[in-house]
């Protein structure tokens, strides 16, 4: 009896391309910093044709990091009115992509999405409250993660870069 052979499986693609990403997930450690950063950035750069939230594993604050609203303010974008949820706040959990900030919140990306048809990405993003020094120095770290937040998001979802921003 000749052994049944299964048919091979069709190669899953890279990564979910860029015009079928309709809702993304942003997940970070305490969604006070790196997190609203990159949903205010992605909202900006694509509007309404992504539906955008961003979590926290476990936020521990009821507002966003001042250093994190300053810079994102420098460029015109409030983030102010931020206030941290966790993964238990948000309304829908169905999402295209998810895309993990930390290694704590790509662990816990993982996990919750075992039973999910959605894509999780991580984008290790150094997180910048643990450097210390003069406000200026800080401020600067800040601005490197946002510049990297922005540049990983134009890239992704394959976006042009606004003027003035």
């Amino acid at each position: 009896m000749a052994g049944f052979k299964r048919p091979p499986l069709p190669e899953k693609p890279a990564h979910l391309p860029a015009d079928e990403i309709n809702s993304v997930l942003f997940m970070c450690n305490f969604n006070s910093i790196r997190s609203p950063m990159a949903e205010a950035l992605t909202r900006h750069y694509c509007g309404h044709r992504i539906f955008v939230q961003s979590v926290g594993i476990r936020p521990d604050s009821d507002e966003v990091n001042p250093f994190a609203a300053t810079v994102m303010e420098e460029i015109g974008l409030d983030i102010s009115d931020h206030i941290p949820k966790g993964l238990d706040q948000i309304e829908d959990s169905s999402f295209d992509l998810i895309v993990s900030l930390s290694p704590e919140a790509h662990h816990t990306a993982l996990d919750w999405t075992r039973t999910m048809a959605c894509e999780v990405e991580y984008w290790p993003t150094l997180d910048p409250s643990l450097v210390s020094g003069n406000r200026e120095l800080i401020l600067d770290e800040y601005r490197k993660v946002r510049e990297m937040l922005k540049e990983r998001i134009l890239q992704r979802f394959d976006v042009m870069q606004s003027p003035g921003l």
